[in-house]
């Protein structure tokens, strides 16, 4: 039978209000930056410096503009899978240790980010412009850096776990 006393315990671990912590952190660090491009971005191009711009893009795939489609199926088949991935990562985390915890939590909260922009934007504005002369890194924003930091960071964990067993 289901305890769900055991269960309402493993949620309200101490741990995991940490995590719901960096997810709000993380979430609203994207937020404000998301919000702040939107309400004073005039279409143009700003110049930060020479491999720095701002440029804003709306983006209907998935990470870095990857799989963008004009169909709306596809759009919301992408998205709905997305749910799910954050949803496996919420498990995840509930269920690691907690160093891991944190590394899902900063990815949970970038994601988050992402998917609340594709659910009301039906987009997702990225405007970090990385250059080198004319070769241009995909544009993105705030979630994907914390997305990209908390995957790197899991996996360096891995790696380093690996060469101790």
């Amino acid at each position: 039978m289901i305890d769900l006393k055991e269960i309402q315990n493993k949620i309200l671990i101490k741990e995991n209000f940490y995590s719901l912590i960096i997810i709000l952190i993380v979430f609203t660090l994207d937020r404000f930056s998301k919000i702040e491009i939107l309400k004073n971005f005039d279409d143009n191009v700003f110049y930060i410096n020479e491999f720095l711009n701002l440029s804003l893009i709306w983006n209907t795939g998935i990470g870095f503009g990857l799989l963008s489609f004009d169909s709306n199926l596809i759009y919301n088949l992408i998205s709905g899978f997305i749910g799910l991935v954050v949803s496996a990562l919420v498990y995840m985390a509930f269920k690691s240790d907690t160093e891991e915890k944190i590394f899902f939590s900063i990815i949970i909260g970038g994601a988050l980010g992402n998917f609340y922009d594709r659910i009301i934007y039906k987009a997702v504005p990225d405007f970090i412009d990385l250059h080198y002369n004319s070769f241009h890194w995909f544009t993105f924003n705030v979630a994907d850096i914390f997305i990209t930091i908390g995957i790197f960071a899991y996996l360096f964990k891995g790696f380093l776990k690996g060469d101790k067993g």
